[in-house]
């Protein structure tokens, strides 16, 4: 990320019942495991329904379907020391082959190799001020929100 640019996200939040597929992340300067919504940068000309498919298949080689825009979320944060500001574009979506949601962790790698690991939590792991935040902010209300009205 860039110091002093708003960076586009497209991010996909697939869930199985109770549980979504997050990537599993970690902050040095705060030593704070987190976990995130699986997606990725918009690229130039990319619409973000697009890049949130794109980043899955290039992070994950898994592919998605059924997306369905859900929110803009914008998030202005710290990492690692250094101020952050992304402006995402969620969608939930689900795997095309449904046999992804038993694997209890799924592996690959950022374009740049940093290897991903995504896991399956369930919501409700999430909120307490002892537990791993989910990120970005907004995202857990949303998502339990939406839970709520189903």
């Amino acid at each position: 990320m860039k110091p002093g640019k708003v960076r586009p996200l497209a991010l996909c939040v697939i869930r199985d019942g109770e549980r979504i597929l997050v990537q599993e992340g970690y902050d040095p300067a705060k030593e704070q495991t987190f976990y995130r919504a699986l997606g990725g940068g918009i690229e130039f000309g990319e619409r973000s329904q697009h890049a949130a498919a794109r980043e899955i298949r290039e992070e994950l080689g898994a592919e998605v379907t059924d997306l369905e825009f859900l929110a803009t979320i914008e998030s202005v944060f710290v990492f690692d020391g250094l101020p952050g500001h992304e402006i995402a574009l969620v969608y939930s979506g689900r795997f095309a082959d449904p046999a992804l949601n038993a694997q209890p962790i799924l592996t690959g790698a950022e374009e740049d190799g940093t290897p991903i690991t995504a896991v399956w939590k369930r919501l409700d792991t999430f909120g307490a001020d002892t537990s791993p935040p989910l990120y970005p902010e907004g995202l857990l209300e949303l998502l339990t929100e939406d839970v709520g009205e189903m």
